[in-house]
C-alpha cells in the first residue's frame, strides 16, 4: 500500500464523524477523506452513494468505523 489509512475518528455531540487521524499523522475533515478517497490517496475505504444521492465513506475491512478509536 502506497497511500495513507484512517487510524481514529473525532465526533461531534450528535456522534456523527467530523473528522479523521491518518497514519500519516493528519488530521483531516470528513469531506477532506471523501475527496482524497476518490483520489486514492487515502487507502483501505470504500465510497458509497445512497439513494438520495448522499455519498459516504465506510472501511473496506470492517462494517462501520464503530470500532476505531476516538482522539482528542
Amino acid at each position: 500500500m502506497n497511500g495513507e489509512q484512517l487510524t481514529a475518528v473525532y465526533r461531534n455531540n450528535n456522534e456523527e464523524i467530523i473528522s479523521f487521524l491518518t497514519s500519516g499523522g493528519r488530521i483531516i475533515s470528513y469531506r477532506k477523506a471523501l475527496l482524497e478517497a476518490k483520489e486514492g490517496l487515502i487507502e483501505g475505504i470504500q465510497i458509497y452513494e445512497n439513494e438520495d444521492g448522499s455519498i459516504y465513506l465506510n472501511p473496506s475491512f470492517a462494517s462501520s468505523f464503530d470500532d476505531f478509536p476516538s482522539f482528542y
